[in-house]
């Protein structure tokens, strides 16, 4: 062999050649995250099954008010005349002309500051006396039928007795919010610590826990669910009883304001003021069912 056959063959053997796979950009998969616009849809369509439903039965509800009081002899206003007879209420809820003459919004909140102040009470003594009579059996021998004999009393017949008490319209009708929604919050209270299971008694007797340190701990978790049942049906009772006694005691609120538009004859700001009412007592509702739900994490009936 020559010595140049030898180069060439070297240099023929040194030239590598790129191998086509080695070469080849290595491509990594992600995984595709949903559009922005999808989130929306879905979204979207969440809120819709929950709203076009109610819409269209109150749409409905309202073609059928305005068909069937639109008859000539009917004693009701149709919707159309409820709101051309009541814009202005509607418009302008914050006027202020002095004595009782104020617009809707001083009402409500009148008749509002009366439910806080009665269900308030309601509430820190109902769930006190619920605690003393689900934990003690001799209290519920001696108080359960005195709670059940006091809570078949209709409110307005509270009415009478908290005006000669009180002498005044303003703690009578606080009083009368009190006595009315405190029975449902005692018993379902009473009810929730009688359900404490006893395995959460048995560890609390082994950890050794003071009275107090089981109430915070044991008791009030494990019945927060009867609770707030009887706290939800207790907001209902006291928005019910101040309408009821405000039409009695007289002053500003939203239930005075009902019984003088009857004494004027205006129709159609009593069907206003009901809708107000309506939608008022609605989210009082819902405000108690969401911090259920945030305190019980759930567990409490929605």
């Amino acid at each position: 062999m020559t010595m140049p056959a030898i180069k060439a063959e070297a240099t023929a053997v040194a030239i590598p050649t790129a191998s086509p796979i080695s070469a080849a950009p290595v491509v990594t998969m992600t995984p595709k995250s949903a559009p922005r616009a999808e989130k929306y849809v879905k979204v979207g369509k969440e809120i819709a099954v929950r709203v076009v439903p109610p819409l269209i039965v109150l749409a409905l509800l309202m073609l059928f008010w305005e068909l069937v009081c639109r008859r000539t002899g009917s004693t009701l206003p149709p919707p159309s005349r409820v709101f051309k007879d009541t814009k202005e209420l509607i418009f302008d809820p914050f006027f202020d002309n002095g004595g009782i003459d104020k617009g809707l919004f001083w009402h409500l909140s009148a008749s509002l500051q009366r439910v806080a102040y009665g269900y308030s009470i309601a509430a820190i003594v109902g769930i006190a006396l619920g605690t003393l009579v689900g934990q003690s059996v001799w209290a519920m021998r001696g108080l359960d039928p005195l709670f059940q004999v006091l809570r078949t009393i209709p409110p307005l017949a509270w009415l009478p007795l908290s005006l000669a008490a009180f002498r005044d319209g303003q703690p009578s009708a606080i009083f009368v919010i009190f006595i009315t929604s405190v029975w449902p919050i005692i018993i379902n209270t009473a009810v929730g610590i009688r359900n404490i299971p006893q395995d959460y008694r048995n560890v609390a007797a082994v950890v050794q826990l003071n009275p107090l340190e089981f109430f915070w701990k044991i008791m009030i978790p494990a019945a927060a669910p009867y609770i707030f049942t009887g706290l939800r049906i207790g907001i209902g009772l006291s928005w019910l009883a101040i309408v009821a006694a405000e039409m009695l005691i007289g002053g500003v609120g939203i239930g005075f304001f009902i019984w003088d538009a009857w004494n004027s004859s205006h129709i159609s700001e009593i069907i206003l003021a009901l809708f107000y009412v309506g939608i008022i007592g609605f989210v009082l509702d819902r405000m108690i069912a969401g911090l259920a739900k945030f305190v019980t994490h759930g567990t409490a009936a929605n």
